[in-house]
């Protein structure tokens, strides 16, 4: 094996233990939401389903979204662990290019910026965002339902699945989050 081949291989091992959502193929360009508005989409979303990642270990996910100024968006993502404490991340999210201002990129910490990609909100009740990045043949993807409130109806998350699906998501790989009002009370909001 050559020196690339065994770089290749590594990376691979690194993002197939890394990541639970790789597969062969080149991500999608998928339409993103209309005419999106960075203002309409501020304040607390609770997190109702998501293709699991390596950096989100616990239930009751909340973001909440700030102004910080223009095409800037204030990023706190929260989560409850197992042993009862709260796992918390600031970070932005910047508007590409404001030809397109529901294609956005988040970064946490001196993390690279990843894509988050708004496909779709109705801003009071729903949003589905979407995320991927190729790396060579393979592309690994994130996605999210969120919600304003801990629930989201039933017939709301069936026509996000589609939207998904017809971009070539296996929805049958997100997981819900837990959102139980008792059990979430436990974290610090």
């Amino acid at each position: 094996m050559n020196s690339m081949q065994v770089i290749s291989l590594t990376l691979l091992s690194v993002l197939a233990v890394s990541a639970e959502v790789l597969r062969f193929g080149r991500c999608p360009k998928p339409a993103v939401q209309a005419d999106f508005d960075p203002s309409m989409y501020i304040g607390k979303w609770y997190e109702i389903m998501k293709l699991p990642t390596f950096f989100q270990k616990g239930e009751c996910g909340t973001a909440t979204y700030s102004t910080k100024g223009p095409g800037v968006i204030g990023v706190l993502n929260s989560e409850l662990l197992a042993d009862g404490s709260t796992n918390s991340i600031l970070g932005s999210a910047k508007v590409k290019d404001p030809a397109e201002p529901a294609k956005l990129e988040v970064s946490f910490n001196a993390s690279p910026p990843g894509p988050y990609w708004v496909l779709s909100t109705d801003y009071e009740g729903h949003s589905l965002v979407y995320g991927c990045r190729d790396y060579g043949i393979f592309l690994m993807e994130f996605s999210w339902i969120l919600s304003r409130e801990p629930t989201i109806p039933e017939e709301t998350v069936e026509k996000l699945h589609g939207i998904l699906s017809s971009i070539g998501v296996d929805v049958s790989k997100m997981v819900p989050t837990y959102q139980d009002e008792a059990f979430c009370s436990a974290m610090i909001q």
